[in-house]
């Protein structure tokens, strides 16, 4: 069955992401974390799966064997931490004073290991396969696993500029997704 709409539909979910990675962390690089941003953040995750199954549709064809494992690993590590994000933002924040059992700890490290595993390796499999610019598919591996290993720290204003940073990343990766992209004839007829 094929689907034209999907890759747009992902790069406008990446789009999305940046939007609620990036205005909460420019505005907690100034204010802190608030409850508004962390809800933005919290939801915002939402939109991460559409978006990493349109870049990988995007480069499967020179990607490879090794781009589908990257793929792969990063759905399931983007899946992973997108509950420990959800969890930090949405739930952990709003406690007056959150204790988090040691089981719960080594659950949410696991979950950031294997995101930050598929997040290197997809990548890598983005700058192997050599269809997205470099800049974004190198800022991909390296902010988004920063991102992670900040997330268990305390925010600071780097943190803030990191959220930036991952922002404008998934918005330049969107971008080349959906100007790639062909409308099919019998829209153009349409329109």
């Amino acid at each position: 069955m094929a689907t034209p709409w999907l890759p747009r539909f992902g790069a406008v979910c990446g789009i999305l992401l940046a939007l609620s990675i990036g205005v909460p962390g420019a505005i907690e690089a100034f204010t802190g974390e608030t409850a508004l941003t962390s809800i933005v953040i919290g939801l915002g995750t939402a939109f991460g799966a559409p978006a990493i199954v349109a870049f990988h549709g995007h480069q499967a064809a020179k990607s490879g064997t090794f781009g589908a494992v990257a793929y792969a690993l990063n759905m399931i590590g983007l899946g992973l931490f997108t509950g420990v994000a959800f969890a930090l933002n949405l739930v952990i924040f709003f406690q007056d004073d959150p204790v988090v059992a040691a089981p719960t700890k080594i659950a949410l490290k696991a979950a950031s290991l294997v995101f930050v595993v598929g997040t290197a390796a997809f990548g890598v499999s983005m700058v192997r396969a050599k269809v997205f610019p470099a800049v974004p598919a190198w800022g991909y591996g390296v902010s988004f696993t920063l991102l992670a290993v900040f997330a268990a720290l305390p925010d600071t204003p780097l943190t803030g500029v990191l959220h930036v940073l991952c922002a404008a990343v998934l918005i330049w990766l969107s971008m080349t997704v959906w100007s790639r992209q062909q409308v099919p004839v019998a829209e153009r007829a349409l329109a």
